[in-house]
């Protein structure tokens, strides 16, 4: 990829290094990556669950049998991850064990089952944010460009984006492969660490890395935990979304 052909900014959000990249047109590409900026934004400030604002930590704060209205992003994140849960027999739990089945939504309303119910969206928001990204620049008319939030990368348009990995064993990165018109997320997992994933206990990981391309960025950032949970890459779930998994 010839870097002078790309402006490219970055900027501290969702906990990680956002960087946005899109084709110069003059001003327009830059009120694009503000625009891009902002989306994030948005979404970190309704899914977070440190933010006192958000969706999440209204939930959090309801007792049993109080509801709320839903902004857009919480119900398209929430809707997935109901999604989700039905395909993967419960393992995808965005309650981490609290209850999984202490909400409910409908329509835009979002109901408290069980007193114990937590949210934390840590595990699919990051994704929802990148696609968010994607689509304010498309809307701004940029034909082409990435999103990369610390390892939650979607690339669309014209372009193809080399795919890097931290090598665990010989330090520094390897070349992995390429990226075009698509997502691709990467999770790391400490090898023999005990790693709390979507409400589930592991021990000795066997990979270090799960990682998974798909059409969007929502997707391929919930089915890493998924395929770490199972240390199975041919999940059938994973055909159900177009998306390919990888354990290194």
């Amino acid at each position: 990829m010839d870097s002078t052909r790309w402006l490219r900014r970055a900027q501290p959000l969702l906990g990680t290094l956002v960087e946005i990249g899109a084709r110069p047109a003059g001003r327009a590409t830059q009120a694009a990556l503000d625009a891009a900026f902002a989306a994030v934004r948005e979404v970190q400030g309704i899914l977070s669950r440190f933010d006192a604002g958000s969706d999440v930590s209204h939930f959090n704060a309801l007792a049993c049998g109080e509801t709320l209205t839903m902004r857009p992003a919480t119900r398209e994140v929430l809707e997935a991850a109901h999604t989700l849960r039905l395909a993967s027999g419960a393992a995808f739990d965005i309650t981490l064990g609290s209850a999984p089945d202490g909400w409910r939504c409908n329509g835009d309303r979002l109901q408290k089952l069980d007193a114990a119910a937590q949210f934390d969206l840590g595990g699919i928001g990051k994704g929802h944010a990148v696609d968010r990204a994607v689509e304010a620049l498309r809307a701004q008319g940029c034909t082409a460009g990435w999103v990369n939030a610390g390892g939650d990368l979607r690339v669309f348009g014209e372009l193809e984006l080399p795919l890097s990995l931290r090598d665990e064993v010989q330090g520094g990165v390897r070349r992995f492969g390429s990226l075009r018109d698509g997502a691709f997320a990467t999770s790391r997992f400490g090898a023999g660490s005990r790693a709390r994933l979507a409400g589930h206990q592991h021990d000795d990981m066997s990979s270090a890395h799960v990682s998974v391309a798909a059409p969007l960025c929502l997707w391929a950032d919930a089915l890493t935990k998924l395929v770490a949970i199972s240390g199975d890459t041919s999940l059938p779930l994973l055909a159900r979304f177009g998306a390919s998994a990888w354990l290194h």
